[in-house]
């Protein structure tokens, strides 16, 4: 792996740098990190001059900025600093104790002494900061499900919602805000190339979502069902629907021709192969009123006009992409969809 080249301000200079840029951009310390490809937690230890800034960021952000790159800094190697501070600290160390590292008999001891005293009756903070709240059963908890059920996956420690970053980058947004709001965390994002990665990193909610009636594995070869507690309730079952055709579903037109005469009809359909989800979603469909069928045996759809216009209507798209290719549809007057909306 190539590491960067660092970049060395005057005292002072590489905050108010940064500062400069987001003022200037009108972007937030948040928006600057995407744009460099960075954790905005790094940038934020720049702006605070705890690290020396990368030479390729600090490029980039001239770049944005529309400005040159500063005339008063120094540019060093990266690792610069390791050779002289490990050898002073390997000195300190070896005079001070006579061994690296001190005496290891004498740190055991002490450990021991702390751990007896203290350390054992004290609650470890760092996992103290990695619980998530857990919700009540709600319209919001059910929608997530059935995200997690259409295009989610759950390991031994981790949480993951894939997302086509082309067309539903905005989708991506709102699934983070979802799930803020539900666990009091924010999730990751890994780029995996023409998809982002919507991830939490927490062994607790693993739990928490095995608890409600989700499972760990591959779905298809568990043939995941909708948990009962949704099942129950028909405003859950609605969120839960609009989750599963959000991630799962799409929006299409369908053309044949009569007579000699061209038809465009809009097809709302759900492709799914987990039996019981599809089973879920047809019985569902039914009993609020509607005619789904099936186009083959993963897959359910919507096709009757009126009932789509009720569908966006009563339950609704969480999802810009679907939404946006049902207005534009209807706005032409049953006409063609864009490809990427």
């Amino acid at each position: 792996m190539d590491y960067p080249k660092r970049v060395m301000f005057k005292s002072g200079e590489q905050k108010s740098f940064i500062e400069f840029v987001s003022k200037k951009c009108n972007s937030s310390i948040g928006d600057l990190a995407k744009i460099i490809g960075i954790h905005p937690r790094s940038l934020r230890d720049w702006r605070r001059e705890k690290l020396s800034m990368s030479l390729p960021a600090l490029k980039i952000l001239c770049k944005k900025a529309k400005i040159s790159i500063p005339k008063n800094i120094t540019v060093k190697d990266p690792f610069w600093y390791t050779a002289n501070g490990s050898v002073a600290g390997a000195r300190a160390v070896l005079k001070k104790y006579g061994y690296i590292g001190g005496d290891p008999k004498y740190r055991k001891k002490r450990w021991r002494e702390w751990w007896n005293k203290k350390g054992k009756f004290s609650k470890n903070e760092f996992f103290e900061t990695r619980k998530i709240i857990k919700p009540e059963y709600s319209k919001e908890l059910a929608e997530y499900v059935g995200i997690i059920i259409g295009d989610g996956g759950i390991t031994e420690r981790q949480v993951s919602i894939t997302l086509n970053k082309n067309v539903d980058n905005l989708y991506a947004y709102y699934v983070a805000k979802l799930i803020k709001k539900l666990f009091g965390i924010l999730p990751s994002f890994y780029d995996q190339g023409s998809v982002w990665d919507v991830t939490v990193s927490r062994t607790e909610l693993v739990k928490f979502l095995i608890d409600i009636g989700l499972s760990k594995g591959n779905k298809v070869k568990n043939q995941i069902k909708i948990p009962k507690w949704i099942q129950k309730n028909d405003d859950y079952c609605r969120f839960c629907i609009r989750g599963l055709l959000d991630t799962d579903g799409c929006f299409y037109i369908e053309k044949h021709y009569l007579k000699d005469k061209k038809y465009n009809n809009c097809v709302l359909n759900l492709t799914n192969r987990s039996l019981p989800v599809l089973d879920f979603f047809k019985t569902t469909l039914e009993k609020l009123g509607f005619h789904p069928r099936y186009n083959n045996q993963f897959s359910v759809c919507l096709s009757r006009k009126n009932e789509i216009v009720r569908y966006f209507n009563e339950i609704g798209s969480s999802n810009q992409k679907h939404y946006n290719k049902y207005v534009s549809f209807m706005n032409k007057k049953y006409g063609g969809v864009p490809k990427w909306s």
